[in-house]
């Protein structure tokens, strides 16, 4: 039996044997020929994250963005991506949506040295390694990114939907190196954004800022659709500068003030890419708003 050196996507479909997902499908392809979004049965067990068919309404939401390369990938394209890349599969990650008691949200900047989606918001996260749960991995990965240190039995977790994540995120701008299935996990505290705030220690390599969003600031976020053309809309009763952490080289805390236009820029076609709140991050918001309507929570 090969040895197991990560946790990989794995995929089931009209009742066949799990099977590793190969870097260049489309998971959510795998499972509709036609949709960006379908259910999906998942389960982690044996260091396999495995995702299989399931009957509407009995799942969890699996989406990928509507420019996902994989979509439009062709097979001469497929082949042509070198094969160390090829051989990676499709890797998973956790990323924590972390809700205080008055029901506000952390989102950070990732620092502007990293590889990856550099200068772009997204939840505390990362990848899930060997016999880790994911909320264990979640966890781990708040504490190492913002210094929090949570522990299962101080919050109440739930999943709240599956991200199809791919780097660069379209084809326009280059040949896809990273491929990820990241998992959205909502933990609710019972502490409060501010008490939370205390404790913040981020970590410089990682984190370059940190911002804690309500119900009103999200929806102004997720307004900024990516893959659409035209303006933005301002939303009525949301400031225009939003307060932010920003995170020294030596990890110390200084308030600032980020332009609301920043979080409302969209993923570019092309060329550099800008600071914004990423398109899965927006997805994951999406799912955290419905959530506190389907509590009852005024919004």
């Amino acid at each position: 039996m090969e040895k197991v050196t990560k946790i990989l996507v794995h995929l089931s479909k009209n009742n066949v044997a799990p099977q590793c997902a190969r870097f260049a499908q489309s998971i959510t392809g795998h499972f509709t020929e036609t949709l960006d979004e379908v259910e999906v049965k998942c389960s982690l067990e044996n260091n396999r994250f495995t995702l299989c068919e399931c009957e509407k309404g009995r799942g969890i939401p699996l989406k990928r963005a509507t420019f996902c390369p994989f979509k439009y990938l062709s097979v001469a394209e497929a082949a042509a991506i070198p094969l160390d890349v090829q051989s990676r599969g499709v890797d998973v990650g956790v990323a924590i949506l972390l809700q205080s008691a008055n029901q506000k949200v952390l989102l950070t900047r990732r620092a502007s040295s990293l590889r990856i989606f550099p200068n772009v918001w997204v939840p505390p996260g990362g990848h899930v390694e060997l016999d880790e749960r994911l909320l264990d991995a979640g966890l781990r990965e708040l504490r190492e990114e913002t210094g929090l240190k949570l522990d299962p039995g101080d919050v109440s977790a739930q999943l709240l939907g599956l991200w199809e994540s791919v780097f660069p995120p379209m084809l326009s701008r280059g040949m896809p190196q990273r491929h990820h299935v990241v998992t959205y996990m909502l933990l609710n505290t019972s502490l409060t954004h501010q008490q939370l705030q205390a404790s913040l220690r981020p970590e410089p390599a990682e984190v370059s800022g940190c911002l804690w969003v309500d119900a009103s600031l999200v929806k102004a976020i997720v307004s900024a659709v990516d893959g659409e053309e035209g303006s933005v809309t301002p939303l009525e009763g949301v400031a225009p500068t939003i307060s932010v952490s920003e995170v020294s080289p030596e990890g110390v805390l200084s308030e600032s003030d980020l332009p609301l236009s920043v979080l409302c820029n969209r993923a570019p076609n092309s060329g550099e890419d800008v600071e914004r709140v990423s398109t899965g991050t927006k997805y994951a918001l999406e799912l955290w708003l419905k959530n506190l309507e389907g509590q009852g929570t005024r919004c």
